[in-house]
């Protein structure tokens, strides 16, 4: 175990976490705790966030209640919460984290009740508490302090952010944001191990933030596989996922059309360029994936085949524009298709990428089986004879595979 890190498997493990909870919440220093790893007998609730407020100028708890679909709000006094969370574990919850002004302490019980506590190492310097409970700071999904982001270069020996990687925290932040958004209302039991694809995976950030979150922020058990076609970045991940002990994190050389998963619960594909889209959300469709996740690149197929219909020929006369409708309309087509396979999609802006200006991304997530499209898809295939669209990649697939 590194240096920075200790570890106890007393059985009164829970009480010394007690302690340090009490002390955190009588000495001000509480960032934020979060109980995870439900296995209570509501099987919508996924986790507990909880944090300090300033109710009336009386100290108190805010905890969230983090379901499938919607969050409940409970502020408690101290005391109170103090009592609340020493019932909970382990009995609803087998996952504690802690966060504080030392840095973060984690509770973890096994199946078969074992406890061990975990000491991590002290976070980067955070801001002062806000003075109201009505002032909010800029929500963070992941700490500085986690090893992967020294590991792979984001911050220093210390845990501050390296100033050329902020475009990056950023980056990573929203990704797993937008996800922790999705995951709230996708159709996948609290208990369910989450296999999550990754395609065009690169150096990693986002394949260990997301195996990160998912195990040691939310307590899920979770098998990530992150697909690049580089070998030497297959090679450096896989040894980082050894080093830093990430289990269930693993890296293949391939890509979306060589490594075809039978099933798994999240597909992901940033910038995957022009038709390696529609085949890695073809991927994500035929292996039944509760949510989907996109940043389309490079649309090349549906250009030359656009035509500048009357109305529109003296915008589209113009070579910028054409392509701004190309791209338009190749997402558009995408996400439509998405919605027929059963999905409720979004297509939004998502943020600017370190080495392109494709800024969009496609989200989708399971909400029903596929019923009578007859209705959306004559509206598609309009869509297309306006725009004389012979053949879109993403339709090709699915109709070889019968899903359309």
């Amino acid at each position: 175990m590194p240096a920075s890190h200790s570890a106890s498997a007393a059985p009164d493990a829970l009480a010394p976490f007690l302690d340090l909870l009490n002390a955190a919440l009588q000495g001000g220093t509480l960032s934020k705790l979060v109980l995870a790893r439900h296995v209570g007998a509501d099987q919508t609730l996924q986790r507990i966030i909880a944090k300090p407020l300033q109710v009336k100028g009386q100290p108190c708890l805010s905890l969230v209640y983090r379901h499938q679909t919607r969050d409940i709000t409970r502020n408690l006094a101290l005391d109170d919460a103090l009592t609340l969370v020493a019932e909970l574990l382990p009995g609803s919850f087998r996952n504690a984290h802690l966060f504080d002004a030392d840095g973060e302490v984690q509770l973890t019980f096994s199946k078969k009740g074992k406890p061990m506590l975990q000491r991590h190492g002290a976070q980067a310097p955070r801001e002062a508490a806000p003075a109201s409970g009505h002032d909010r700071e800029k929500k963070r999904y992941l700490e500085l302090s986690r090893p992967f982001l020294r590991d792979l270069g984001v911050t220093d020996a210390q845990g501050a952010l390296i100033p050329s990687m902020s475009r990056k925290w950023k980056q990573i932040n929203k990704f797993i944001e937008v996800f922790d958004h999705a995951l709230a209302s996708a159709p996948v039991p609290a208990q369910q191990v989450l296999r999550v694809a990754d395609f065009g995976s690169g150096k990693g950030y986002l394949t260990f933030a997301m195996h990160d979150y998912l195990r040691n922020t939310l307590g899920r058990e979770a098998q990530v596989t992150g697909v690049e076609l580089r070998q030497d970045m297959v090679d450096l991940c896989n040894a980082a996922a050894v080093r830093l002990q990430h289990a269930g994190l693993e890296f293949q050389c391939g890509d979306v059309r060589s490594v075809v998963p039978d099933a798994i619960e999240v597909m992901i594909a940033l910038h995957a360029c022009d038709i390696a889209t529609d085949y890695a959300i073809h991927t994500g469709i035929r292996s039944n994936a509760a949510i989907i996740m996109c940043s389309p690149c490079c649309h090349k197929q549906i250009r030359p085949q656009l035509h500048s219909p009357g109305l529109l020929q003296p915008m589209l006369q113009y070579g910028l524009h054409l392509g701004q409708q190309a791209e338009m309309l190749t997402d558009s087509l995408r996400a439509l298709y998405l919605e027929a396979c059963g999905y409720e999609t979004k297509v939004f802006e998502f943020i600017s990428l370190e080495h392109t200006n494709k800024n969009n991304m496609i989200l989708a997530v399971k909400r029903r089986q596929p019923g009578d499209n007859r209705a959306l898809l004559e509206k598609i295939a309009q869509l297309k004879a306006f725009y004389g669209v012979q053949e879109h990649c993403l339709e090709t697939l699915l109709r070889c595979d019968g899903l359309l």
